[in-house]
């Protein structure tokens, strides 16, 4: 998949594609649905598939705050985007001139004038330019004035659920890691490359392969068993914390995942952690001793669990 960032992704890129716009975060079952549909128009207009999201969002670049976690960072949207087949992702940043674009000018002057698209694949609930001004009659009208078609997706249903980003993250947040892979169409993992830390869990007997989550707020909390891929032929067990380590006064939410059984360096190394299930919420202990225990604890739930 080749992916571009803007402005002026064009200037890089063949003129004409299929397009679909959107967050497409978590690349869902109801996303892979749309990424379907739009490789089978691709494939009919002999046209690239092209996918066009904005970083950051934009519930992030106006309410930072109030914007919702993140199921993926941009790289494990890449990843799961090229494993669809996309052709293309194109990144926009979204700012202040973004922000005020009106939904013509976001028609005339990225749809049509960068991208070129000859059809458009969109979700039901799609709505573009200032304030969501933009809607699918809009963009309908507009594709047949400029000469783009318009798709639009029902929404995904599986098992009787609506299938969201939304509904998602709550199941993530509530340790529902299963009925949140049930609607991913995969187990829920976190991408990072494992950096050097304070080395603390070495000497409690835990080393840990520490991973910076790369988003302002994770859409799950605490201690859970999980799978670690990326460094063997298959995933070892282990057990993971996500928060912000509150007995050693952390500050920054950080992704600590213990292998267990293993012993080797994984400084620099990318690797994938798989959710599998939740042990308990983040808690604040009295002592290291006293965390060393819980951890011992924890550590023995997890293999159970994964054997």
């Amino acid at each position: 998949m080749i992916a571009v960032r803007g402005p002026h992704p064009v200037a890089r890129l063949s003129r004409g594609c299929v397009l679909t716009v959107g967050n497409y975060d978590g690349v869902h079952l109801g996303h892979q649905q749309m990424i379907g549909v739009l490789k089978m128009r691709a494939e009919q207009l002999r046209l690239p598939s092209t996918v066009l999201v904005f970083e950051p969002s934009s519930k992030e670049f106006i309410d930072p705050d109030g914007a919702p976690p993140r199921l993926t960072r941009w790289r494990e949207k890449y990843l799961a985007l090229a494993q669809l087949g996309v052709e293309r992702l194109v990144t926009l940043r979204f700012d202040e001139r973004m922000r005020a674009m009106t939904p013509q000018g976001f028609v005339d002057e990225l749809i049509v004038g960068e991208l070129g698209a000859r059809h458009m694949v969109v979700g039901d609930d799609f709505r573009y330019g200032c304030k969501a001004a933009g809607t699918i009659d809009t963009l309908s009208a507009a594709g047949r004035a400029r000469g783009f078609g318009v798709e639009q997706i029902p929404p995904y249903v599986f098992d009787s659920v609506r299938v969201s980003s939304t509904v998602i993250r709550e199941r993530l947040w509530l340790g529902n890691f299963a009925g949140a892979a049930h609607l991913l169409g995969r187990p829920y993992r976190m991408i990072g490359r494992v950096a050097h830390g304070r080395k603390l869990g070495r000497t409690l007997g835990f080393p840990t392969a520490n991973v910076r989550i790369g988003r302002r707020k994770p859409p799950l909390w605490g201690v859970a068993a999980v799978r670690v891929h990326g460094i063997a032929a298959a995933a070892l067990p282990g057990v993971a914390s996500l928060g912000t380590r509150p007995t050693v006064d952390g500050v920054e939410p950080l992704l600590e995942a213990h292998v267990f059984d293993f012993a080797g360096d994984l400084y620099g190394r990318e690797i994938e952690v798989e959710f599998v299930a939740k042990l308990r919420d983040e808690a604040k202990f009295g002592s290291l001793a006293a965390m060393t225990e819980q951890m011992q604890i924890d550590a023995a739930q997890a293999r159970v669990l994964l054997r």
